[in-house]
């Protein structure tokens, strides 16, 4: 099947077409997003593979739709930039990626709680100078500290599991708590605002809904414990970034170690080191010591990019031969 595939980088490359040796596919490769400017170059292609800064609004889908587009395969778990009703009115059907790699990103996310902890982007910034102070390196043990995780699905799960590791004790917040990981690992389901109170180290795993938007506000950072570490390696928008610049500010939190931003869509994926950054926003919160940011890399892992190829590619086959689409993103239909 003729699939294009959108925002794609070298490694999509790699992956891609190392897993297409099974599916044989016709692919190929777009470096712009997919957006209404850039949904022309879909024409010709039955299937579209969109990646999660794309922005599949009704202006684009109708573009996509009328070029004889019938299936999106997202290369990604979260699907918040599809508009979902257009694509049911359309006969559009959405595909996923549900997983690929919790490791992943819950590795990641624990790379950003040792970071900030312990300083070590400061530090290796300043040996390469010849500064081999320690003075303003101090962290803490992580052994006995309390951490908050905000969704337990996949990746909140394998995030406390590793936390026990170190010998955290384990608060946990989701709609739908899993009685196994209070059985394995003792953690300690309670309400958002305990998670608030409590946590030295609080971690987001949510997707991004509607009632997930800026989950974490200026009132939400006024409830945390005073030098609390603020994770965040699931949506941008799960966090009111000004709010955050301000809490910061008032050194109200102790830092924050984020893969994802709200505006990402202008700036990650993209090297802007001879550009004068536009976004205000994330310049400012690029100049705060107790802060680090990445650019939306949680998933960037051999093992993660072979499952997202796999999955991607099995589902647009299941689609071409009329088999169930088992990735379905919920809410869409299956229609071809």
């Amino acid at each position: 099947m003729k699939l294009a595939m959108f925002d794609t980088h070298r490694f999509d490359r790699d992956a891609f077409d190392l897993a297409n040796r099974r599916y044989s596919h016709d692919l190929t490769f777009f470096e712009p997003r997919l957006r209404r400017e850039t949904a022309p170059l879909a024409s010709g292609f039955p299937a579209v593979c969109p990646f999660v800064n794309d922005r599949l609004d009704k202006d684009t889908l109708a573009i996509l739709h009328a070029q004889g587009v019938r299936l999106i395969a997202l290369r990604s778990a979260g699907f918040n930039h599809v508009d979902l009703a257009e694509c049911s009115r359309l006969g559009l059907a959405v595909v996923r990626v549900p997983e690929y790699s919790p490791y992943a990103v819950a590795e990641h996310a624990v790379a950003l709680i040792l970071t900030l902890n312990r300083k070590t982007h400061r530090a290796y910034a300043r040996v390469r100078e010849g500064n081999f102070s320690l003075d303003g390196l101090v962290g803490f043990d992580l052994h006995g500290k309390i951490v908050g995780v905000i969704g337990t699905g996949r990746i909140g799960a394998a995030l406390l599991r590793i936390m026990r590791g170190f010998g955290c004790r384990l608060l946990a917040h989701d709609v739908l708590p899993d009685p196994g990981l209070v059985d394995e690992l003792g953690v300690q389901y309670v309400a958002l605002p305990e998670v608030f109170r409590q946590s030295d180290i609080i971690s987001l795993h949510v997707p991004l809904t509607p009632g997930t938007h800026h989950l974490i506000n200026a009132a939400a950072l006024a409830q945390m414990k005073p030098g609390v570490l603020l994770i965040n390696t699931g949506r941008g928008a799960l966090i009111d970034t000004p709010a955050l610049v301000a809490a910061l500010k008032q050194h109200q939190i102790g830092g924050a170690g984020l893969d994802v931003y709200e505006e990402e869509e202008a700036v990650f994926f993209q090297d802007l080191s001879e550009q004068v950054l536009q976004d205000d926003v994330l310049a400012r919160l690029l100049t705060f010591p107790n802060t680090v940011v990445t650019s939306h890399q949680g998933f960037l892992t051999r093992e993660a990019l072979a499952n997202i190829a796999e999955t991607t590619l099995a589902n647009v086959r299941a689609f071409e031969r009329g088999e169930p689409l088992v990735n379905l993103v919920p809410g869409a239909i299956a229609t071809g």
